[in-house]
């Protein structure tokens, strides 16, 4: 069995978002299936998991003694590490986690892991072999050193990229190399006039994919003006025909 599920699809301010009015926040705060939490994801390989990412602050409670066999960190903000302030403190056989080579980390992590066993930096264009599993990090545009990861199993190829504005040149250079099963990339913005600094916008992203060989592309990292943006179905007709829209729980299955 070769899966991905999307544990969360959100920005930093998750849907949704604390005092908003908007329609999009309003439905969500009516329909638990309509949230977005901290975007992260869960890749389960032959009964084995790995996370990409820790900001979900439940991970101590999700997931039973001995079952994550890594985590893949693509930065330290907190949005995207703040579960490993609790899971550290577990009982349980040490956790490698693999990420950037981020001198300053997230809080007091380096200096106090627990259970967390941070594994020797990753740099741009290494790959290495995690749960059987070929990955290869590559380097994103952000305001803290940040990797995306190219993921190869089962005959299939996954490229998990937020969060990015664009794409460096190394990093295109290398995915022009490879066809790409599913994209999953940070659209945090709808269209702006002026790109944004540290995520994509709708503009931004379709300029980047088009250089791409994607048969799938799926918009994570998805803020509430965003939401409410797709919700025309104008809007939606101007993205392209290989585009999807994730939603935190969503699942793709890749068994050959």
């Amino acid at each position: 069995m070769f899966e991905l599920i999307l544990l969360g699809t959100g920005d930093v301010a998750e849907i949704p978002v604390f005092g908003c009015d908007c329609a999009v926040c309003l439905a969500a705060r009516n329909d638990l299936y309509l949230e977005r939490k901290p975007c992260s994801a869960m890749i389960r390989y032959q009964d084995q998991i790995l996370l990409i990412d820790a900001g979900l602050t439940d991970l101590h409670r999700r997931f039973s003694r001995d079952e994550i066999k890594g985590i893949l960190q693509t930065h330290y903000h907190a949005d995207h590490a703040q579960g490993l302030l609790a899971l550290r403190w577990g009982k349980s056989q040490q956790i490698p986690i693999y990420g950037p080579d981020d001198p300053l980390g997230f809080a007091d992590l380096y200096k106090n892991p627990g259970i967390l066993d941070f594994q020797k930096p990753w740099r741009h264009g290494e790959q290495r072999e995690i749960i059987g599993l070929a990955i290869t990090a590559l380097k994103l545009n952000h305001s803290k050193l940040t990797m995306g990861y190219f993921i190869e199993g089962n005959h299939h190829k996954i490229a998990y990229l937020t969060d990015t504005v664009g794409l460096p040149k190394e990093t295109i250079d290398f995915l022009q190399n490879h066809e790409i099963d599913n994209l999953i990339i940070d659209c945090n913005f709808p269209p702006q006039i002026i790109t944004p600094r540290n995520h994509n916008d709708i503009n931004t992203l379709i300029e980047t994919t088009k250089k791409l060989n994607c048969n799938q592309v799926v918009l994570t990292h998805i803020g509430h003006e965003l939401e409410a943006w797709l919700q025309n179905p104008r809007h939606q007709a101007i993205l392209p025909n290989n585009y999807v829209i994730s939603y935190d729980g969503m699942c793709f299955s890749f068994n050959k």
